[in-house]
């Protein structure tokens, strides 16, 4: 069996409506220094977001998750900060930019598979 591995996640919430503070689960970022991991997988529930707010931009939406992936992979299409290492990557992203697309708290676990992890956490907290 694999040694398991210390990982760090946060949540990434589409809130439509700032001023009224509904939020949905749309996304999760994963970290793990020890394999030098970081990456997101997104699911945006449409329904969802227009039950929030029926004017929602779904497309503007869906584009900012897709930044938020793109950064993880990293590399020049991700800006200046696809150029960081994994950990820089993820501070960079855990930090509050957008009104819309928000991170939630950093949470810690252990595993084996960091990529795994990832898919799963989406399907447990996202989906």
């Amino acid at each position: 069996m694999s040694e398991r591995v210390v990982f760090e996640y946060a949540l990434l919430r589409v809130v439509p409506r700032i001023e009224r503070g509904e939020c949905f689960n749309a996304g999760v970022l994963v970290y793990c220094r020890a394999k030098s991991f970081v990456a997101a997988r997104t699911h945006l529930d449409e329904d969802k977001l227009r039950a929030l707010d029926p004017e929602a931009d779904a497309a503007g939406v869906r584009a900012a998750l897709r930044a938020v992936e793109g950064v993880c992979a990293g590399g020049k299409a991700a800006g200046q900060a696809g150029l960081d290492d994994a950990g820089r990557r993820f501070r960079w992203l855990i930090a509050p930019r957008s009104t819309v697309v928000q991170p939630g708290p950093v949470h810690t676990g252990l595993t084996v598979d960091p990529e795994a992890e990832a898919e799963r956490l989406l399907a447990l907290l996202v989906r």
